[in-house]
């Protein structure tokens, strides 16, 4: 299976603070690999560093065979990688159809067209019946929807999610995961950040693990849920693995 994304030693400082340290994974074509570890591990900074948000101080980041180390983040996007943010960022005063057709216009400068994309993506994430209110409007879910519209109307190879699922209740929760697991469907590689671990271990096939910046674990789920480095560093030695949503 060919890799989409490559990352080789990749570090990052703030001044004193070793933000991500040698930091190296894969992700290959196809498959969606999550990155956990508790906060200020430098799972978001390794988000912002992969699409151009901050340049690394050392280190590669290849996507496809190309190394994308000082592209801007919109020639990254155009490259074929999009993200959502772990705060929702969406214009507040226009439109669900209006904010996707701003992702659309990457692809195609024709209203007709990026409307036509924008809304393939607003079905597809379930937010057809609200295309015409204010995203601002939306409840926490529906702008996570909207989120994930965006991205998918730039039509990416590969797709970054950033805590899509923070601040949903469990029902809420069930619905973002049968949604990337649509998305996996559909042929994306996609890498997602979470804390949610029933979430993770119903879409991740692989985990990378960090702590303080730096690699401490990767493998599968069922190996990383009983890594001792794991447990003591974020998932706690009270941890058992809950059921996965639609598990029984």
């Amino acid at each position: 299976m060919a890799e989409a994304l490559v990352i080789r030693n990749l570090s990052k400082r703030f001044g004193g603070l070793r933000a991500v340290q040698d930091v190296s994974f894969s992700v290959n074509e196809g498959e969606t690999v999550a990155l956990i570890g508790p906060n200020g591990a430098g799972k978001t900074t390794s988000f912002n560093l992969i699409t151009g948000f901050f340049r690394p101080d050392t280190g590669s980041v290849s996507a496809f065979g190309r190394e994308i180390v000082g592209l801007r983040p919109y020639d990254i996007c155009a490259y074929g990688l999009a993200r959502t943010f772990q705060v929702a960022k969406p214009f507040g005063g226009m439109t669900v159809l209006a904010n996707v057709m701003t992702g659309a216009f990457l692809r195609d400068k024709h209203i007709d067209a990026a409307r036509k994309i924008a809304r393939e993506a607003i079905d597809f994430v379930g937010l057809s019946a609200k295309e015409h209110s204010a995203a601002r409007d939306l409840t926490t879910i529906d702008q996570r929807r909207l989120e994930m519209a965006r991205a998918l109307a730039t039509q990416p190879r590969l797709l970054l999610l950033d805590e899509v699922m923070a601040g949903l209740n469990p029902s809420e929760i069930d619905q973002a995961v049968a949604l990337v697991g649509k998305l996996s469907k559909r042929g994306l590689t996609i890498v997602i950040v979470e804390h949610v671990m029933r979430a993770i271990m119903a879409v991740a096939r692989h985990i990378v693990v960090l702590d303080h910046g730096q690699k401490i674990a990767e493998g599968a789920p069922k190996d990383i849920v009983a890594n001792q480095d794991v447990i003591r560093a974020y998932l706690g030695t009270g941890y058992t693995h809950a059921a996965a949503p639609g598990e029984a």
